[in-house]
């Protein structure tokens, strides 16, 4: 197995963080990570809000903008952010309908440069767009894509005993013949099985 896979398959939305903080260099390594994306006319269309525990003022901004069950978890994470994309090209003005899927592979090499520093991220629909936009000052142009916690691991029985069974619970994936289609879709002819 390569060593890029082991990465994607150790990667996991955890929601029991510890309290540890983020070294800035690994921080700056995720943030760099979601820089290097591909993206369409290699506009670079994500931008990113975050905060750390050593920001306070900023952070409670953050989390004022999730909502109230991703709350009961998410404030453990020594950082919290939000995804943001450009809607909008550069060059001509024109709608980037590509934006959000760009911010998602962003944010996915985030994701997998966290794993292999040790941190774990967990995104969250669960957040309130506008508020964001207002408490985060995002201009117009700029749509919040996710509410994201990152951090290192903490113990399981510090969540809430309703999602504490969830975070030990295994991680399950759909089977390949169910998302991959050879010509036409619906037609399962892929020769593996995951």
């Amino acid at each position: 197995m390569s060593e890029v896979l082991e990465v994607i398959e150790n990667r996991k939305s955890i929601r029991a963080f510890s309290d540890k903080a983020v070294e800035p260099e690994k921080l700056e390594a995720v943030f760099k990570a979601a820089q290097l994306a591909a993206s369409c006319f290699n506009e670079q269309p994500w931008r990113f809000v975050y905060a750390t525990k050593s920001q306070p003022e900023a952070r409670e901004k953050l989390f004022e903008c999730i909502n109230e069950f991703n709350q009961s978890w998410a404030n453990s994470a020594d950082v919290l952010m939000v995804s943001i994309a450009k809607t909008s090209f550069s060059m001509n003005g024109n709608p980037n309908r590509h934006a959000w899927y760009d911010t998602g592979a962003a944010v996915a090499q985030l994701s997998l440069q966290a794993t292999e520093l040790g941190l774990y991220v967990h995104q969250m629909a669960g957040f309130f767009p506008e508020k964001a936009r207002e408490l985060l000052q995002i201009p117009e142009g700029f749509e919040p894509v996710a509410a994201i916690a990152l951090g290192y691991p903490g113990q399981v029985d510090s969540l809430p005993a309703n999602l504490q069974e969830k975070e030990k619970a295994p991680r399950t994936r759909k089977d390949l013949n169910e998302l991959v289609f050879s010509g036409s879709f619906g037609n399962t002819g892929l020769s593996v099985s995951s």
